[in-house]
């Protein structure tokens, strides 16, 4: 009998000690921050498709949709701040539920339009410098196996995928890396966008392969973001990996672990 009690005492205890480190894992991921796999090449080369990053979710401040499963009791933001332009927020798409990440380009009130591939806030051209060019190896990327765009295409798979290469400076002097394919494209020549107070305006820096917020949500864009979707800011990519899996070693990034995002 004594052993009995024993044993099960051993399996109360051990089942403790999982319901404990669930809770947490949980606290920490709803709380402080959420891990993030880069799943498309949208905001090449800033991110590339299998780089792995935490968010900080202490950035913005909590929503409903900081909890897993969008569950936190609440409406509206608390203990919130304003992101800044530039930063690389991830937040939940208000209509299919997924996770996005994008950089934010317009604030409240900013009006935003793009001519001939350039972003022009305010009625002011955002400056972009020629940088050289972007280049990958043409190949599948990542678990769902994307093959990138080129500049450069048609090109076989093995050839050199290219891409146009600029520095763009946000008003605030925020830098960052952009690609671009082509000036012709939809997205490359817009109509003037007002965002709404409490909204955002996000696009990726893979301008010619990104769907964000010049494409409304109901053709699968992001439109003008609810400041309620923010989750977090990306701040440093703690791993990558170029491969379909993470435990394929040959195919790691070392180069890439611990980079600040900017």
């Amino acid at each position: 009998m004594a052993s009995k009690a024993k044993s099960e005492g051993g399996i109360v205890e051990t089942i403790k000690t999982v319901v404990y480190a669930l809770l947490i894992a949980g606290a920490f991921r709803t709380l402080l921050f959420q891990p993030f796999w880069i799943p498309s090449e949208s905001m090449k080369e800033t991110l590339l498709i299998g780089d792995f990053l935490f968010v900080n979710k202490m950035a913005y401040g909590y929503s409903r949709y900081s909890c897993p499963f969008a569950m936190c009791p609440f409406e509206g933001r608390i203990l919130g701040s304003e992101p800044e332009r530039g930063d690389v927020v991830v937040f939940r798409h208000p209509v299919n539920g997924s996770d996005f990440i994008k950089r934010l380009i317009g604030l409240p009130g900013d009006t935003v339009q793009m001519k001939n591939g350039i972003v022009w806030l305010n009625g002011q051209e955002v400056p972009q410098t020629p940088d050289g060019q972007f280049e990958e190896v043409y190949e599948r990327q990542g678990p769902m196996g994307n093959l990138p765009r080129c500049e450069n295409g048609p090109v076989g798979e093995g050839g050199l995928c290219t891409r146009s290469r600029f520095i763009e400076t946000l008003p605030n002097g925020v830098q960052h890396t952009v690609l671009n394919i082509d000036t012709n494209g939809f997205g490359d020549n817009t109509d003037v966008f007002t965002v709404p107070p409490g909204h955002y305006f996000f696009m990726g820096d893979n301008r010619d392969n990104s769907t964000d917020s010049r494409y409304s949500q109901a053709v699968g864009g992001v439109g003008m973001l609810p400041a309620d979707y923010l989750i977090g800011r990306a701040d440093r990519i703690m791993f990558s990996s170029a491969g379909k899996s993470m435990l394929y070693f040959w195919t790691w990034r070392s180069d890439r672990f611990f980079k600040a995002v900017e």
